[in-house]
């Protein structure tokens, strides 16, 4: 079945870096889109990033465009994104996600707590 794991959340200082990472299983990466989502509290989730499978394309939401990069290693069926000056608005658990056969999958989240 499909899986998505996410890593590498944590409590960071204003200003700092992290990298998340997400491993996928049960479906083929290599020809898969992937998407970062985050969820504050009391907010709706919201696209973070995306990454297209052919061309390796991405797109950002407005409010991290600039600070984090997202990036994918087919060998590894893992996604990455790149997280720099971050702000404390940036707190949220982070998701990963994916369609496979009409349908969306998501991992079980990593928090990422921006605070000093």
């Amino acid at each position: 079945q499909v899986q998505l794991v996410e890593s590498g959340g944590g409590l960071v200082q204003p200003g700092g870096s992290l990298r998340l990472s997400c491993a996928g299983s049960g479906f083929t990466f290599s020809t898969s889109g992937m998407n970062w989502y985050r969820q504050a509290p009391g907010k709706e989730r919201e696209l973070v990033a995306t990454m297209m499978s052919g061309d390796g394309s991405t797109n950002y939401a407005d409010s991290v465009l600039g600070r984090f990069i997202t990036s994918r290693d087919n060998l590894k069926n893992t996604v990455y994104l790149q997280m720099n000056s971050l702000k404390p608005e940036d707190t949220a658990v982070y998701y990963c996600n994916v369609g496979v056969r009409g349908r969306r999958y998501w991992g079980q989240g990593t928090q990422v707590t921006v605070s000093s």
